[in-house]
């Protein structure tokens, strides 16, 4: 699996509806009981770009592309779910396998929906969650100590070196701390480790904090603490109301934006989902604007010309010369390639030239 966000949360919290809104598609079950969800739904999801737009006003091509971003829509876990409770370990093995957690909080009272846990209380819900990702980091770790151990009595250096940062790590999660929060995360030692094991508490967290309708607007009293935790943690959070989403589902741009505005709202929680995710995984766009079409090319912050060019063939890479490059402003603001030309504002840029996010990119290549 390559980049992907997942989706988790304890059952019944609103995940599986959050991600047929997500993915504009009612292919994930969504009932009002726990373990609706037991296989893993997964969907490529497109990144909303209004540059995109704007692009193919001045250029008028067939298609437009957008950037995508992979979700995985896990099922609900419960406690005990690092000791097999509730089908647990094959779940927790699904989120391994993603780079960002989408964690999914219930915020809103409503007695026609059941609650795994028969109350509503967010700091609870999360703290479930994050115990059974630590019981679970806690227990690789261990045999990870254990393997290491033994080899490094085989006088293997590379083991020796790794079981000083593993023992280290293992009472520093014994302690209930979360892997993201250990201050070696840099060192070599750790990144073998983790390269193999993929730590779920390690991976960054992303909370969408799920109300009813009343509370797009102002926060209610389970956000406002929600809020207040993850403060404490750095994390990012955004709120939205799930139901909402999917039932705008259908909704052209306009008719979005009008419900929008009735609630209060300027820009939909999974517009800002797929928007921070994009962020989270550290990703960003450069553009292709053609009269066959205008396209996002989705890159890594930081990338070089010539591994952007990789990404649209490998040979663009190989047979390097130059890329052509005019900033995204420059380019509306001249009114596309030849007005931003005369201006002065296109440019050749060599092998070392780091992208940013929205260059408008053209490259010469030999093979």
């Amino acid at each position: 699996m390559g980049l992907s966000i997942g989706l988790v949360g304890l059952p019944n919290v609103g995940k599986s509806t959050t991600f047929n809104a997500l993915t504009k598609a009612q292919n994930a079950e969504s009932q009002n009981y726990p373990f609706c969800t037991i296989e893993p739904n997964k969907a490529v999801v497109p990144v909303p770009d209004k540059r995109l737009d704007e692009l193919a006003k001045i250029v008028n091509p067939k298609k437009i592309q957008y950037s995508t971003l992979d979700f995985v829509d896990i099922a609900g876990l419960v406690k005990g779910a690092s000791k097999g409770e509730g089908l647990g370990n094959k779940f927790l093995s699904n989120i391994k396998e993603t780079e960002v957690i989408l964690h999914i909080v219930r915020c809103f009272d409503d007695d026609n929906i059941t609650h795994v846990e028969n109350s509503i209380d967010p700091i609870r819900d999360i703290e479930i969650i994050e115990q059974e990702l630590l019981f679970a980091d806690l227990d690789a770790m261990e045999k990870r100590v254990s393997m290491l151990s033994k080899k490094a009595k085989g006088n293997d250096k590379l083991a020796k070196a790794q079981l000083v940062i593993a023992e280290e790590l293992l009472e520093f999660i014994g302690e209930g701390n979360p892997v993201s929060m250990y201050d070696k995360l840099d060192s070599e030692e750790f990144k073998a480790i983790n390269k193999d094991l993929r730590l779920l508490s390690s991976k960054d967290i992303i909370y969408a904090l799920n109300v009813d309708e009343d509370g797009l607007g102002e926060d209610n009293e389970y956000v406002k603490v929600v809020k207040e935790y993850a403060s404490k943690k750095d994390c990012e959070v955004i709120k939205l109301c799930a139901k909402v989403e999917e039932d705008m589902v259908d909704f052209d741009d306009e008719e979005k934006m009008e419900m929008l505005n009735e609630l209060g709202v300027e820009e939909s929680g999974l517009d800002q989902i797929i928007h921070k995710g994009f962020d989270k995984l550290g990703l960003m766009s450069y553009f292709t604007a053609g009269v066959i079409e205008v396209r996002a090319w989705t890159i890594g912050k930081d990338t070089t010309a010539p591994k952007a060019a990789a990404v649209i063939h490998n040979d663009f890479e190989k047979g390097f010369i130059r890329a052509e490059v005019i900033a995204y402003e420059d380019f509306i603001t001249y009114g596309g390639e030849s007005g931003a030309k005369e201006a002065g504002k296109n440019r050749l840029e060599g092998k070392e030239y780091i992208v940013a996010d929205g260059d408008v990119m053209h490259f010469r290549f030999n093979v």
